[in-house]
């Protein structure tokens, strides 16, 4: 997992940032990134940036959370970390998810493997019924 954490806001330098994290794996393959369409992702410094970087970006439809899968794991994550917890103080808060986020591929990776699928229902042709 590749992690790029703040304590503001997330912006269009925190997906460079990102970007720079994972051109620098030295993968042997082609990488593609999905994004929603969060105006920070779209924005042209970031695309330039990819571009740059030989990264294609590949943005999910609007208002599509089903399909992006980060939204199945930050829901996997608050129920581990955060559903009835209280902390007193931030910096155990930040501790808990990235601990949580740690373990994702031993202690959870049965759980994620089945929350974490790409099968998706698929409409070859749309029919519209009118009254």
């Amino acid at each position: 997992m590749i992690a790029i954490t703040n304590d503001a806001y997330i912006n269009s330098q925190s997906v460079c940032d990102l970007l720079w994290k994972i051109a620098h794996l030295n993968l042997k393959t082609p990488i593609t990134l999905v994004l929603d369409n969060a105006r920070y992702q779209r924005c042209n410094l970031v695309k330039q940036f990819a571009k740059q970087l030989d990264i294609e970006l590949l943005f999910l439809p609007a208002y599509s959370p089903n399909l992006n899968l980060i939204e199945r794991l930050w829901k996997f994550v608050k129920k581990q970390c955060l559903y009835s917890k209280y902390y007193s103080e931030f910096e155990s808060f930040k501790n808990a998810i990235s601990d949580c986020l740690g373990k994702t591929h031993l202690t959870y990776k049965r759980e994620l493997d089945s929350l974490l699928t790409l099968n998706f229902q698929i409409f070859k042709k749309a029919q519209f019924v009118t009254f």
